[in-house]
């Protein structure tokens, strides 16, 4: 990494004596605008839009054409002066807008966050799903059996304090 810019975002630094500092600190400004609070129109387009709006953003996807050309993966944001792109670091989060969902960068592609609003995955599997009716307590039965019937409350119970399960019946 060069001893002229940011080790992490690449942004410039400023010197004495530089003369018009005024447009490096405005372009950073621009940068960390993009990334505070990040949002992508969508992580799927790979074609620039023809009539962007000001600060409107993408995740750029596979196959970029146009302007976009060379920055597959990279964030891209529209600005008065053209478009800006900034090559995603590990651990970026991005709001997709289209999706409702949160993408991160893990340090060689884009993954969507494990919550979301359909449950909670793990390697892109739900292990979680949306909260259901709940389960009533066991009761009936020809035979009954007071230890057996003893540990489902109890399971059920532990799932309902965790809150994994409606307590309601």
């Amino acid at each position: 990494m060069s001893d002229d810019a940011t080790p992490r975002f690449a942004f410039p630094y400023l010197y004495s004596g530089q003369a018009q500092k005024e447009i490096t600190h405005n372009e950073v400004l621009i940068l960390v605008d993009m990334l505070i609070h990040a949002q992508a129109q969508s992580a799927v387009v790979s074609d620039p839009p023809a009539t962007p709006g000001s600060g409107d953003g993408w995740i750029v996807g596979g196959s970029p054409t146009g302007e976009w050309g060379g920055h597959s993966g990279e964030l891209a944001c529209w600005t008065g002066g053209g478009w800006r792109f900034i090559a995603p670091r590990a651990g970026l989060r991005v709001a997709v807008l289209d999706e409702g969902l949160d993408y991160f960068y893990n340090g060689s592609g884009w993954v969507q966050s494990a919550v979301r609003p359909d449950g909670f995955y793990v390697s892109n599997i739900q292990v979680v799903g949306e909260q259901q009716a709940a389960i009533a307590a066991p009761t009936g039965g020809s035979t009954v059996d007071g230890e057996a019937r003893t540990a489902i409350a109890a399971i059920l119970n532990a799932l309902q304090d965790h809150g994994l399960i409606d307590g309601g019946v």
